[in-house]
């Protein structure tokens, strides 16, 4: 089995942390696949203190015979994007992907060409954007032995001649216990450790320094799933902020989620936030 991207390194971690919480917002998602194979997926959410309404739309098609995904996206600020990919066709592992993005109002355009080669023991990803008049190249790579994961993460601008991120990381995974640490351009340093307790049960643990303003973050969160179709979530960070979600399968293909951020710092100041997001999906 490949190992992961770099960008998938701590992700059990992360979405701990970040999945089934929606703060200050009110979010719907529907989903739904024709008889063509065709995925759709729509989407719109409401900022409760701004006040402001963005949605989008997205469709998905797969000629799987030919390894292309073909991919459609557009939301309110109408900004268009396509997606081409093209995965095991050129080589065995290898993925490649077209990214364009235009914006009509403004006339604005860009594209990114990405690549991702994997193996039994290495992930390599090389993106470049199209831009004429310097390219950014983004490179990473991820190589494992046994349990252990090792990778590297590079940008350069090739406009300034210049090194914009030089990210290390080191990781530990079995099939219940995930450790990843990291260092960013030498000046934020951190890690994380996620643990899958029992079926029910997982928490994971989140710490970072930051060289530059001596600041450190911790937090401390956790999924415990009451059945087949409920869980709980809760986390907590060392500015006393204490988030907590329900997530509830209502039915086969409807899916409700409620959350909570309280500040504890200023619990009787009031400015907690609630969310609540229902996802659709036929």
């Amino acid at each position: 089995m490949a190992p992961p991207v770099y960008a998938d390194l701590g992700k059990s971690a992360r979405d701990v942390f970040g999945k089934g919480y929606h703060f200050g917002v009110l979010k719907l998602e529907c989903k739904s696949k024709t008889s063509t194979g065709v995925e759709i997926t729509a989407g719109g959410n409401n900022a409760l203190e701004t006040g402001k309404v963005a949605g989008n739309l997205e469709t998905k098609y797969k000629v799987k015979e030919h390894g292309l995904t073909f991919t459609e996206k557009w939301n309110t600020d109408n900004t268009l994007n396509t997606e081409v990919a093209l995965e095991d066709k050129v080589a065995k592992g290898l993925k490649l992907v077209l990214n364009t993005t235009f914006a009509p109002q403004s006339g604005k355009k860009s594209g990114v060409l990405k690549s991702t080669y994997k193996t039994d023991a290495l992930a390599l990803n090389l993106d470049s954007t199209l831009d004429l008049g310097g390219p950014v190249v983004n490179g990473a790579a991820v190589a494992s032995y046994r349990n252990w994961l090792v990778g590297y993460q590079m940008s350069f601008d090739t406009a300034k001649s210049k090194l914009t991120k030089n990210n290390f990381a080191v990781g530990f995974t079995n099939p219940d216990f995930i450790l990843h640490t990291y260092a960013n351009d030498g000046a934020e340093f951190g890690g994380s450790l996620f643990h899958k307790i029992n079926p029910e049960l997982e928490g994971a643990v989140d710490l970072a320094w930051s060289a530059g303003s001596n600041t450190t973050r911790f937090s401390i969160g956790c999924k415990y799933a009451l059945d087949k179709d409920a869980a709980l979530r809760a986390k907590v960070n060392n500015s006393a902020q204490v988030g907590l979600g329900y997530q509830q399968r209502v039915r086969d293909g409807i899916t409700l989620t409620l959350s909570t951020l309280i500040d504890g710092k200023n619990f009787n100041q009031g400015g907690h936030k609630v969310g609540l997001a229902m996802e659709l999906e036929a």
